[in-house]
């Protein structure tokens, strides 16, 4: 095995940009979530930061929903370091596919504000456990949608996604769907958006993780294609615009971040392997593999006929299409349910795939990359 000792080294985010990092959140935005109660569901990477940014704006409580309790934990330690007692902070260990707990903690809190961030966000695994993609991803979110309007929250922003759009992979598709959720709740009382973003460096799952676990091991450095490009951005980029975002919000916007380029996943390849002290395919090998399953060679940031309307912060879009009403999306959900039930009695994922189809006209097939 190759010595790989310089790989232990720290590598900032930012330096695999390709571009220069960005401050999204300006203190306007930070002064609307003081003395605020604010909920956030799903603790993770987008999630957690969410929690330490909005903790730095002295909400009046911060609420922290997750199932994973290492994660949050882990959070809550950190967040009491930092704080101490000038942060009321609460941690609740829930599925929001549990409705009856989930609205015990709604009636409890009674959130201003909520950021919805839970979800199962693993590409090539929702391919495989499709049942769960759509039970944790759609009907989740929509207990979470259901309760913030039944609850009086203000402001409630669906964490969304790039593979959204035009998806070609189940959690893609579940995604779009969430999106549809929220945009159908444009007659609202309580105020409902959604972000969308593409790749985060460094959050988990991420490709940087596993690229560096290669590198410490030796390489190759396995990528799927050579070809495929992905916009990145940093998660206190993330947290921030969805923040700033959240701030924004009227009814039903879908806001979209100007990335800039999109980066080819082999440059940010050869780059992380160069910063950690070696030679691209001389010390470190680079492997192509094939793309994987639900996987695109290109993510696009808007749908086909979208299209993209400014807003007062230069580098945050919206983009407006037609919302769906409540009837349809009731009827989708419907359709999903009772494929979700035939799905538990054989085992087999092929009618919810159906279903899904059916809720998301953009879901098409992978074609030929």
């Amino acid at each position: 095995m190759k010595e790989t000792k310089k790989a232990t080294r720290e590598i900032p985010m930012e330096d695999l940009l390709f571009r220069e990092s960005i401050s999204v959140m300006d203190d306007e935005a930070k002064a609307f979530y003081r003395g605020k109660t604010v909920m956030v569901t799903g603790c993770g990477s987008i999630g957690g930061e969410l929690c330490r940014q909005i903790a730095a704006c002295s909400p009046r409580r911060l609420v922290m929903v997750d199932i994973y309790e290492n994660n949050v934990y882990d959070l809550q330690q950190e967040l009491l370091r930092v704080y101490g007692r000038e942060l009321d902070l609460a941690v609740e260990i829930a599925s929001v596919q549990d409705r009856v707990w989930m609205e015990v903690i709604f009636k409890t809190y009674r959130p201003d504000v909520v950021f919805h961030a839970a979800a199962h966000k693993h590409v090539p695994l929702m391919e495989h456990s499709i049942v769960s993609a759509v039970k944790n991803n759609v009907f989740g979110t929509y207990n979470v949608v259901e309760l913030s309007e039944r609850y009086g929250v203000k402001r409630f922003i669906l964490i969304s996604t790039d593979k959204a759009v035009n998806p070609t992979g189940v959690m893609g598709a579940t995604k779009r769907l969430c999106e549809r959720i929220v945009q159908s709740r444009h007659d609202s009382a309580t105020t409902f958006s959604a972000v969308r973003f593409g790749n985060v460096l460094g959050s988990c799952g991420s490709v940087i993780p596993l690229f560096r676990a290669q590198i410490e091991a030796g390489g190759p450095v396995t990528v799927t294609d050579k070809r495929m490009l992905r916009y990145l951005m940093t998660i206190p980029e993330a947290a921030q615009l969805v923040m700033q975002a959240g701030a924004m919000a009227q009814s039903g916007e879908l806001f979209v971040l100007d990335m800039g380029e999109p980066v080819k996943i082999l440059d940010l390849a050869e780059n992380l392997i160069r910063l950690l002290g070696y030679k691209p395919y001389e010390e470190i090998d680079i492997r192509e593999i094939g793309l994987r399953p639900g996987e695109k060679l290109c993510e696009e940031l808007l749908d086909t006929d979208g299209e993209a309307v400014k807003t007062a912060h230069d580098r945050i879009f919206i983009e407006k299409d037609e919302p769906v009403e409540r009837s349809e999306i009731d009827e989708m959900l419907t359709l999903l349910s009772k494929a979700l039930e035939q799905a538990s009695e054989s085992l087999d994922q092929t009618g919810v795939v159906e279903a899904l189809y059916r809720a998301v006209p953009t879901f098409r097939k992978p074609e030929a990359q």
